[in-house]
């Protein structure tokens, strides 16, 4: 049986992928929430989504501590699924709320993300990560 028609996982790839994708993934949201950082401290006028009854400069601060601070910890691979569960609620927001009746186009980029997301929520950071280092520590001091 070869790797292509088997349903088995070599551990270590599943590592090296989710290292990869927090990698690509954090830098990419990156490139969405600078701007928004640099909006926030421009001293302008914020013209932003107002969810839920919070004001346009609450929401950008709420958009900009996910999609910066933490796609940072994400690539470290540091309070993984803590950042990841921000940045779902930030995606599901943008996707289904922000975007909802706009065309699929439009709303496809925060649905990917909210997908990848999802995945890394529910497998994890992966070996190679900041976590795994402090709950091997952990292990090992008990």
């Amino acid at each position: 049986m070869n790797y292509f028609t088997s349903t088995k996982s070599n551990p270590l790839i599943i590592d090296i992928v989710l290292l990869v994708i927090r990698i690509f993934v954090g830098f990419a949201m990156l490139s969405h929430g600078f701007p928004k950082l640099q909006d926030l401290l421009s001293g302008e006028e914020i013209q932003f989504f107002s969810f839920m009854g919070l004001s346009a400069k609450t929401s950008l601060t709420l958009a900009v501590f996910a999609e910066f601070v933490c796609s940072i910890f994400i690539i470290l691979g540091l309070f993984t699924r803590f950042a990841v569960f921000f940045l779902i609620i930030t995606m599901a927001v943008a996707g289904l709320i922000v975007h909802g009746g706009d065309p699929f186009q439009k709303k496809e980029t925060s649905l990917l993300y909210l997908s990848v997301y999802l995945m890394l929520f529910a497998f994890g950071p992966g070996k190679f990560s900041v976590d795994y280092m402090i709950g091997r520590r952990k292990e090992n001091n008990w």
